[in-house]
């Protein structure tokens, strides 16, 4: 799949609010209803890959090269 870098960082930020989500309580409870968060290993696993995304498409993307071309004449 391909995605762009601004959707790498968005992707990025909300697994890392997860791991914030998951450090202050993993599960909980409220009368019936129960929530439980994914692991923290899964977590990892995501951000790790997400910053692995953004380094490589950061490494694609030109960063202020500029290719100027010339035309030599001969006045």
């Amino acid at each position: 799949m391909s995605w762009s870098l601004t959707e790498a960082r968005a992707n990025l930020a909300i697994w890392m609010e997860a791991e914030r989500a998951v450090a202050t309580g993993q599960s909980y409870k409220i009368g019936t209803r129960a929530l439980t968060r994914a692991s923290l290993k899964e977590i990892a696993q995501r951000i790790a890959f997400w910053r692995n995304e953004i380094a490589r498409l950061e490494a694609c993307r030109p960063h202020g090269m500029r290719v100027r071309r010339g035309v030599p004449r001969d006045l």
